[in-house]
């Protein structure tokens, strides 16, 4: 089947996948705000990559023209976390008129408010790797070389051929993809792995390779790892060990300019996704009777950023 595709938001990772997707004609649209879609409209989406650089005539949607749409597909949803229910409203009228919505969010958290609001059947699993953001002259920046979607229906849900359908589109258009039978499995690998990421270089406001560089760092990241991989062995999800060992080699690099996004975003004094990855994780391990002091310390660094934050 031929898929048609709703990206909620045009920024950094959405605009990329999205942008990848139209690049190789599969049927997209993006739902974005009047001065963004005036601007898509205006000069297309323009995508800077080492993958290549590309600049792709759009199809966009504002609000007040979802609700005479033709029905999609799929809703991709790569908003940040703390922007979620903000979404969620927009997406609305697209679920409701049948699509599923696969959501490419950091963490885990986003399930139990997309379910409560869409229902278990409507919402897919899925997750990215990439590093992307917009520029300033509204472009998708892509940080680096990795950029790929892992999808896939979750426990309890029966095989949904939209999937299968978005796996023929990203061949078509080149991404780096897999879907899997068991995205839990795929999701804990990487919240595993974003959390430390994540707790260490925001804890440290440092990149892994200063942070490792200095006596006991290498040991640090490796610790707030093992703290993670305990708790994804807790809630039965364990990392396999290939995955474990992919992980460490990243976070103890030497001279690694590697950070996490959330770090990025500390750094520009915006929000940031702390409870929904650093803060979420810690929960879970408290609920589970896991010890994590080294995650502990990172979650009360973050929510005194948060309060200076909004003190300021």
């Amino acid at each position: 089947m031929s898929i048609k595709l709703l990206v909620l938001g045009a920024g950094g990772t959405g605009g990329y996948f999205g942008g990848r997707l139209a690049q190789a004609g599969i049927d997209v649209s993006f739902l974005v705000r009047p001065a963004r879609a005036a601007l898509l409209r205006e000069h297309g989406l323009r995508i800077r990559s080492p993958l290549g650089d590309a600049d792709v005539p759009v199809h966009v949607l504002t609000a007040d023209d979802l609700s005479a749409a033709a029905p999609f597909d799929l809703v991709l949803l790569s908003c940040k976390a703390y922007d979620l229910d903000s979404a969620m409203d927009a997406i609305a009228p697209a679920v409701a008129a049948g699509a599923r919505v696969l959501p490419l969010l950091n963490g885990l958290r986003h399930y139990e408010a997309l379910d409560a609001r869409f229902g278990f059947d409507h919402v897919l699993g899925g997750l990215c790797f990439i590093s992307a953001a917009l520029g300033a002259d509204g472009e998708i920046l892509h940080l680096g070389k990795p950029a790929s979607m892992t999808f896939g229906e979750r426990v309890g849900q029966t095989p949904d051929a939209r999937l299968q359908a978005l796996a023929a589109a990203c061949a078509q258009a080149g991404i780096d993809h897999l879907h899997t039978l068991d995205i839990a499995q795929a999701q804990w690998v990487k919240y595993s792995f974003l959390t430390a990421l994540a707790a260490g270089t925001c804890a440290m406001r440092a990149p892994i390779g200063t942070i490792v560089a200095g006596e006991g760092g290498a040991d640090f990241m490796a610790a707030l790892h093992e703290e993670c991989l305990a708790v994804a062995a807790a809630t039965g999800h364990p990392v396999p060990a290939a995955a474990q060992a992919t992980a460490r080699e990243t976070l103890v690099a030497e001279g690694s300019p590697m950070k996490a996004s959330m770090l990025r975003d500390l750094e520009a004094g915006q929000r940031v996704e702390a409870a929904h990855i650093v803060g979420d994780m810690l929960h879970r391990a408290d609920a589970l009777g896991v010890d994590t002091p080294r995650l502990r310390m990172a979650w009360v660094h973050l929510q005194a950023y948060e309060t200076q934050r909004a003190a300021d």
